[in-house]
């Protein structure tokens, strides 16, 4: 039994609004795999961060008390040092 034009029509909005229901999740789920993979990669870093931070403390607990010194530019380079041996 054919369909009337009528129920035609309502059957084709149907179908558009399903259409644009799946786009919209698949937009949404792409904007939010991209926001977690991006939240990760920041997460990695700031561990990798404390752990530069926490390797140079303990290093630096061998030296004299005079000579020990940690600064920003020695973490930032153990890290860079470890995010290149991670991803390496």
């Amino acid at each position: 039994m054919a369909l009337t034009a009528e129920q035609q029509g309502l059957v084709d909005v149907q179908v558009a609004i399903e259409a644009a229901r799946t786009e919209t999740q698949i937009a949404l789920e792409n904007s939010r795999n991209s926001n977690q993979a991006s939240m990760y990669a920041k997460q990695h870093k700031l561990e990798t961060l404390r752990m530069a931070k926490e390797i140079l403390v303990e290093n630096s607990r061998t030296l004299p008390v005079d000579a020990r010194e940690v600064t920003t530019a020695n973490v930032t380079a153990m890290a860079a040092v470890l995010l290149n041996y991670i991803n390496s």
